[in-house]
C-alpha cells in the first residue's frame, strides 16, 4: 500500500465494513414492515451554529432489554449521516438494543480533539434523556470501526464525569460507558506499528493531516492558528491516544483485528489490549488471520459484538 493516505483512503473502508448491509432495512418476517422504529435528526448539540445529530433505532421484532448501544458513525474522522443504515444493525435490534447512530463533525474541518468533544456530548445526551428512550443510563455500550473504533475506546477509557455545575443539565452528565466493542482501533499514534514511531512523522499516516491539524486561539489576532510546536504536538497526539488512559476502572473492551492490516497495525490493538489486562480489566483481541482493514463476511462479527454486550449489559445473564 502507498503511504500517502488521504480522506478518500479511509472513507471506502468505512462504506465496506461498516455499512455492509443492504440499503433497504431490516424487515419484520412476513411482513415486509421494517422491524425497528428510526427516529431520524435528533439534535444532540451545536458547535459553530450547525446542528449534531443522531438517529434513533428502537426494535420492534423483539422487546426492548433496556439497553443502549453508541455506534460511532465514523471513518478516518469523517462521519456522514448518509452511512446510517439499519440493515446493519440488525444483530443488535433483534436482540432487543436501542442503538444510536451518532454523526460527529467531520476532518477536515474539524480535528479529533474536536471530534472527541462531540462524542462526549452524544453520550451525555443520549445519558440524559435514558429514561425517555427506555434505556438504562448505567447500561450504555459503544461500538465502532477504524476512526469510529479509536472514538469507541477513547468513550470507554477516557470519558469524564460531567460539571455537576453546568447550566446545561446535559453536561452535568457522566460521558463514560460500560461496555466496548470495536474493529481494529488506532490507539497509539505515538508508537504506530513499532516503538517510538510517530504516526505523523513516518509510516502510512505521514501524509493524512486533516485529523491531526490541531489548533489554538490566538490572544493577539482573535483567530484560531496552527500549533506548531513538536513538543505540544506529542503531547496532543498522546492525550488523543486510548491507550494512554487504560485505567482499572475501565469497562471491558473487545477488538477485531485483522493481523495483515496495513493501515492500522494489529500491534495498535495489541497494545491496548495488553495494557487494559495488565491493569485488571477484561479485555479481549479476535485477531483475523491474512485479513487487511476490513473483511468479508465482517456481518457475522457484528453477532460476536451483540453476544460481548449481551454478556455485560443485559441483566440476568
Amino acid at each position: 500500500m502507498s503511504s500517502i493516505v488521504t480522506r478518500s483512503a479511509f472513507v471506502p473502508v468505512a462504506a465496506v465494513i461498516l455499512w455492509l448491509a443492504p440499503a433497504a432495512g431490516a424487515q419484520t418476517a412476513g411482513t415486509g414492515m421494517p422491524s425497528y422504529e428510526r427516529i431520524q435528526d435528533v439534535v444532540y448539540g451545536r458547535k459553530h451554529g450547525m446542528a449534531l445529530t443522531l438517529d434513533v433505532f428502537r426494535p420492534k421484532a423483539a422487546p426492548a432489554n433496556g439497553v443502549g448501544l453508541v455506534w460511532v458513525v465514523s471513518g478516518g474522522w469523517y462521519s456522514s449521516h448518509d452511512w446510517i443504515n439499519g440493515e446493519y444493525l440488525k444483530p443488535f435490534l433483534d436482540r432487543g438494543y436501542t442503538v444510536f447512530a451518532v454523526v460527529h463533525g467531520s476532518q477536515p474541518r474539524f480535528a479529533i480533539p474536536d471530534v472527541l468533544q462531540d462524542m462526549n456530548r452524544a453520550v451525555r445526551f443520549i445519558r440524559h434523556n435514558a429514561k425517555a428512550y427506555g434505556v438504562d443510563p448505567d447500561r450504555l455500550g459503544i461500538f465502532g470501526g477504524s476512526a469510529g473504533g479509536h472514538l469507541s475506546l477513547m468513550q470507554g477509557l477516557a470519558g469524564a464525569a460531567g460539571d455537576p455545575k453546568a447550566k446545561d443539565p446535559v453536561e452535568a452528565e457522566s460521558s463514560r460507558v460500560a461496555c466496548v466493542a470495536c474493529f481494529f482501533p488506532p490507539t497509539d499514534f505515538l508508537n504506530y506499528g513499532e516503538p517510538g514511531k510517530d504516526a505523523l512523522e513516518s509510516g502510512v499516516l505521514k501524509d493524512f493531516q486533516p485529523p491531526f491539524d490541531f489548533q489554538e486561539a490566538d490572544p493577539a489576532s482573535h483567530k484560531l492558528v496552527p500549533i506548531a510546536d513538536r513538543a505540544r504536538r506529542k503531547e496532543i497526539m498522546s492525550t488523543i491516544s486510548p491507550v494512554t488512559h487504560a485505567s482499572s476502572d475501565d469497562p471491558p473492551v473487545l477488538i477485531h483485528h485483522g493481523d495483515a492490516d496495513a493501515l492500522v497495525p494489529i500491534q495498535q490493538s495489541e497494545l491496548v489490549v495488553g495494557k487494559l489486562k495488565a491493569a485488571g480489566v477484561e479485555a479481549v483481541l479476535v485477531p483475523h488471520k491474512g485479513a487487511q482493514h476490513g473483511w468479508g463476511g465482517m456481518e457475522k462479527d457484528l453477532e460476536a459484538f451483540a453476544d460481548w454486550f449481551d454478556a455485560h449489559l443485559r441483566k440476568g445473564r
